[in-house]
């Protein structure tokens, strides 16, 4: 009985832990109910999951359990923190739009409209368990409150490290409206998020917001899930954001494919491409951009400009830290696309001169 009491004290006590740590709360919560209701009548919703426009998506499920036994590199994180600079993101005046990068694909543009942020993850970790995903040093130094007042918040999809539990639920108040993929927005309910604050978007369906700025969810080549047991209840999305006489793309996570095509001709042409470059695997080939493809999606998408996105903040491939934007910038000049690769916080101006310093040239 006492060997009994034990354990049961135990267990309550890792429950306690793991409740106050916020690790339940941060699995999120899939759609129910009325919200379930409403993605079986979607057409890309079919026997209880989302899925990819094409065939070969499924082969993203198809993965070599002894990849994790491969010996990583010594330089999958850098030697020395990344260099970054502080910028006041509130005091920023916008006659083109200015973008600032987190590091991974977390971003602030500022328009003449509007506040837009994009898959913020400020907690320094990429998961449910914080110390397992850590950010790099260098790239810790924003936080939500550094954040001005958030017309938009944008998600692409339910991934740890596009979709923060810990960061949005800090800036929660300073959010005037929430746009995510179908199904993502019962996470932001379950987290507290008015309802009405929230605008869920299926592919190639827009919204205008107050002050004109208009957003499209275009489809994109991926996965979502924020356990194993359960994948695909919710969608994942790219999008077209269209702030007066610019455009922007952002692609959020996707393998290349044929989409990339129809969006440029039937959205484009782009301003900047804001396109995943890391994190890419013989494990999931289908479902992140390997370097080269990146310089071609750009080309797809007749865009002007390339900036690379998800590197440089969490290992969560096999790859050195810097590789994917070393094997970029050769497949880019060759195909004649301009990259602009600025610094943790460094703001970029639309229409000025790519920056181009070499700030990754280390191990």
């Amino acid at each position: 009985m006492a060997k009994n009491c034990l354990w049961l004290t135990i267990t309550g006590l890792l429950l306690m832990v793991i409740i106050g740590c916020g690790l339940i709360k941060s699995v999120g919560r899939n759609p129910r109910g009325e919200a379930l209701a409403r993605l079986d009548t979607l057409p890309n919703y079919k026997n209880g999951s989302f899925e990819n426009s094409a065939e070969q998506a499924n082969s993203a499920n198809r993965h070599n359990r002894w990849l994790f036994l491969r010996r990583r590199p010594k330089t999958i994180r850098p030697s020395s923190p990344l260099p970054w600079v502080k910028t006041d993101l509130k005091a920023m005046v916008a006659s083109a739009p200015i973008i600032v990068w987190f590091g991974h694909s977390s971003l602030l543009i500022k328009t003449g409209q509007s506040n837009i942020l994009i898959d913020p993850v400020f907690s320094n970790h990429a998961g449910p368990v914080p110390g397992l995903v850590t950010a790099f040093p260098g790239t810790e130094h924003y936080h939500a409150g550094d954040m001005p007042p958030i017309d938009v918040l944008i998600i692409s999809h339910d991934h740890y490290d596009h979709l923060d539990y810990r960061t949005l639920k800090k800036l929660k108040d300073n959010i005037k409206m929430a746009v995510v993929p179908m199904g993502v927005g019962s996470d932001l309910v379950y987290w507290g998020f008015d309802p009405k604050k929230i605008i869920e978007l299926n592919w190639n369906q827009s919204i205008t917001l107050p002050g004109g700025l208009k957003l499209t969810a275009t489809p994109t080549q991926h996965r979502s899930n924020r356990t194993y047991s359960r994948a695909n209840k919710t969608l994942w999305a790219s999008y077209v954001i269209q702030a007066g006489k610019y455009r922007l793309f952002y692609g959020g996570d996707g393998g290349y494919g044929a989409y990339f095509k129809q969006i440029g001709e039937r959205y484009g042409p782009f301003d900047l491409a804001l396109l995943e470059c890391g994190q890419y695997s013989p494990n999931w080939p289908w479902t992140h951009l390997w370097f080269e493809q990146a310089a071609q999606a750009a080309v797809d998408l007749h865009a002007s400009l390339l900036q690379p996105i998800h590197w440089a903040k969490f290992v969560e491939a096999d790859q050195p830290w810097n590789e994917p934007i070393k094997k970029l910038l050769p497949a880019a000049e060759k195909l004649g696309v301009p990259v602009n690769v600025p610094r943790i916080g460094e703001p970029y101006t639309l229409g000025n001169p790519p920056k181009k310093v070499a700030w990754w040239d280390f191990e």
